[in-house]
């Protein structure tokens, strides 16, 4: 089905077999995972994926932690028959602290984290009222999202990076779970569309000084999706909801080589891998290393620094 939201000419709602993560291609066999905001949600169905593309381990981390341990049992249970291991870490990332702790913890376990999926998220309460006045909201209220979808964000894709226990010249790869809002113009819930903006801005930067053999990052939307969050804030019957599938098996796709000629993008689960891959025109628009896909000023082209020179 096409929608006005979509690349390709097929627009999925659920997962589908090219992002299947118990395709041979997509495995992420020996490979430690740790998803942020794991416990519930789209961040559980995500591990559920990485399970069941045979990941080595998988490090759900969360703030509450009867939550992260019953969701652990689950992973257990669901995966008895997987030699998949899971491990639940409290952590909250709008702490420099504690984000500090959960490396310092891993490091002395001798854990080595290969996929970091950043999913955990900060949403305000007037991210879901209509008619908000955004210059009368509450400092606290801005802050918070900083500390957590910037800030947050920021500090654990660093420590990733630059974890002691790297080995030289191993590739690493990193999940940016953004939101649509990011060009939905006027944006709804100001303040979580701003910075989400902001962090999948500066992810991509990121991405544009590091190539992909260092570490693989592609940030993307989820969806529409009815979690349990959302269960508590809209009726079931407004939204044109999708299946968690879609984003929690694009993930791993998203983890693999296949994926690697995306690097620093941000695309939507939706769009079938298949035909984006095949499209001449979106290959010659990523290779061209500009701003394609890429967070920036609707209207303008993009440019580097050169055109500034005086030569």
């Amino acid at each position: 089905m096409s929608s006005p939201l979509t690349l390709t000419a097929t627009h999925h709602k659920d997962t589908y077999p090219a992002i299947s993560p118990t395709n041979p291609s997509l495995t992420q066999s020996g490979k430690t995972v740790l998803i942020t905001g794991g416990g519930d949600g789209i961040g559980f169905e995500i591990a559920r994926s990485f399970a069941k593309a045979s990941a080595t381990r998988i490090i759900i981390v969360g703030r509450r932690d009867a939550l992260l341990e019953e969701s652990a049992a689950k992973l257990c249970d669901e995966f008895r028959t997987n030699t998949t291991e899971f491990i639940a870490r409290r952590g909250d990332i709008s702490s420099d602290d504690s984000i500090t702790s959960l490396w310092e913890s891993l490091h002395s376990q001798n854990i080595f984290v290969h996929v970091l999926v950043l999913n955990a998220a900060h949403v305000s309460q007037v991210d879901f009222e209509y008619g908000v006045d955004t210059l009368s909201l509450d400092k606290a209220e801005l802050t918070q999202a900083v500390d957590t979808n910037l800030v947050g964000n920021f500090l654990m894709s660093a420590k990733f990076v630059k974890q002691a226990l790297r080995p030289a010249a191993q590739q690493l790869n990193l999940i940016n779970v953004s939101t649509g809002s990011i060009h939905a113009h006027p944006s709804p819930g100001p303040v979580y569309a701003t910075t989400k903006t902001a962090f999948t801005s500066l992810i991509g930067r990121i991405a544009d000084e590091r190539p992909v053999e260092d570490v693989q990052i592609i940030s993307f939307h989820p969806g529409i999706l009815y979690t349990e969050g959302n269960a508590k804030r809209f009726d079931k019957s407004v939204l044109k909801w999708e299946s968690l599938a879609l984003p929690a098996d694009f993930s791993v796709w998203a983890a693999s080589p296949e994926a690697s000629w995306l690097h620093g993008r941000y695309v939507w689960p939706h769009w079938d891998v298949s035909e984006l891959k095949a499209d001449l025109e979106v290959q010659k628009q990523v290779q061209g290393k500009g701003g394609y896909l890429k967070v920036g000023v609707e209207g303008l082209r993009t440019f580097d620094s050169s055109v500034f020179l005086n030569i």
